[in-house]
């Protein structure tokens, strides 16, 4: 495992944490280029009350702000959570080089754990993609989380 790798996803596991303590699903997100941070997110859909307001989404959309560009080549996303197909879309068309993700997601991962949106032919852009980064890690916040939540219900 790339040194690297896992510092980023140390930084992505602090937004998780960020979520958490908003009581929101804890999943975080960081966005590098030429090896700086240019973005971070957690997710906010609870919060915000937006469907739309998960960490790579948020993320993205401050790294399009940061460089002024919709367009994000040159860039790495760390993420704590395999993303789901809307996020996986958005990295998509956003041309990030290069997904890196802690911990799978059967229920809804879209690299893989549930299809691989990646694989579906005539798409034009497939950044590089590496999963199982500090996997323990990521998958133990997420798990503790819903474990609480079904013990307040």
């Amino acid at each position: 495992m790339i040194e690297e790798d896992i510092y980023y996803m140390q930084l992505a596991l602090k937004e998780a944490k960020k979520a958490l303590l908003k009581d929101e699903v804890p999943v975080g997100a960081v966005i590098v280029k030429d090896g700086q941070v240019i973005a971070k997110g957690h997710n906010l859909r609870e919060s915000k009350q937006r469907t739309c307001s998960h960490a790579e989404i948020i993320a993205i959309t401050k790294a399009n702000k940061k460089l002024a560009s919709w367009r994000l080549p040159g860039t790495t996303i760390y993420i704590t959570i395999e993303p789901c197909s809307m996020c996986a879309g958005a990295i998509l068309w956003s041309r990030i080089d290069r997904i890196v993700y802690g911990a799978k997601d059967i229920k809804g991962g879209a690299l893989g754990s549930s299809y691989n949106l990646f694989d579906v032919p005539n798409i034009n852009h497939r950044p590089t993609i590496k999963g199982g980064v500090l996997e323990e890690e990521c998958q133990s916040v997420i798990k503790k989380f819903f474990k609480n939540k079904r013990m307040t219900k």
